[in-house]
């Protein structure tokens, strides 16, 4: 079940059945617990899926809590051997400029760690921060990427990621690098899906979540305020102290990512059904 974040009251019900649950997407900078759990790696089994693992190259005072990157590279890797590259992709984003993060400093980074991934993921994505209130006021001194620095880091990305096998995706960054060769189409489209499913879909028309955004979305499961890497230019998070008190409200037993079901919640059973075409 989960909770409206504009309607709090509101309660959407889903049910987690791998006849109709065509595809369980994960966007995480850590899958190494999920990894390491072998009873739920075997539930998870029952299910196509698509994994998006962030690996940035920012150390602690920008990403505190986040596992050493070593590991979440081999954890990207073991998800390559356990389902297959074309069920794997690999973000490096957001992307921002500092005195110390420069552009020279992310075409190294890009590069060692496409190296490292080479064979475990074909995909790419890349985004440049976005400066929401949140962000801005969790990370002050983050500024906009200038033109002239996306269109450099963008072909240069485009050429290090088609040498390590990979396509490069932008992340609703519109058409701007597509003359350079990236794939501007989207980063979770039908296409992206139905190779992960290894069959068509026949999926109905709807509305992106954003205008820039070309990804085609269906239930979403997850929770604002509720991810404990406490990643200074993180959309999600209003701010630490709202994060930690939340996760103390985290039930395994209760439906609701966050919290229980109070006696007023209004619940909406989501109509569900398989798109596979067999």
């Amino acid at each position: 079940m989960v909770r409206n974040p504009f309607y709090p009251s509101s309660v959407s019900r889903y049910e987690l059945n791998p006849q109709i649950v065509d595809l369980i997407t994960f966007c995480t900078k850590n899958p190494l617990p999920v990894l390491k759990n072998q009873e739920l790696w075997n539930e998870l089994s029952k299910y196509n899926q698509w994994w998006y693992v962030s690996l940035t190259p920012y150390g602690k005072e920008i990403e505190p809590n986040v596992p050493e990157k070593a590991a979440v590279a081999d954890g990207i890797i073991e998800l390559g051997k356990r389902l297959g590259p074309e069920k794997v992709g690999w973000r490096y984003d957001p992307i921002f400029i500092s005195k110390k993060y420069s552009v020279p400093y992310h075409l190294k980074a890009f590069e060692n760690i496409a190296r490292r991934l080479c064979g475990s993921t074909k995909t790419a994505v890349i985004s440049f921060i976005d400066l929401y209130p949140k962000v801005k006021r969790n990370f002050p001194e983050a500024r906009e990427v200038t033109q002239e620095e996306r269109l450099t880091l963008g072909k240069a990305f485009v050429e290090i990621a088609t040498k390590y096998g990979m396509t490069l995706r932008p992340c609703a960054e519109g058409k701007e690098l597509e003359h350079f060769g990236a794939d501007c189409s989207g980063c979770q489209t039908v296409a992206v899906l139905e190779k992960a499913v290894g069959k068509k879909l026949k999926v109905p028309k709807k509305n992106s979540a954003r205008k820039e955004c070309a990804c085609f979305l269906n239930g979403d499961i997850g929770a604002y305020n509720s991810c404990a890497h406490l990643c200074r230019y993180c959309y999600a998070n209003a701010d630490s102290r709202l994060v930690l008190e939340n996760m103390k409200l985290h039930n395994p037993a209760s439906p609701l990512l966050i919290g229980e079901l109070n006696p007023d919640d209004k619940i909406f059973n989501t109509m569900q059904k398989s798109w596979i075409m067999e």
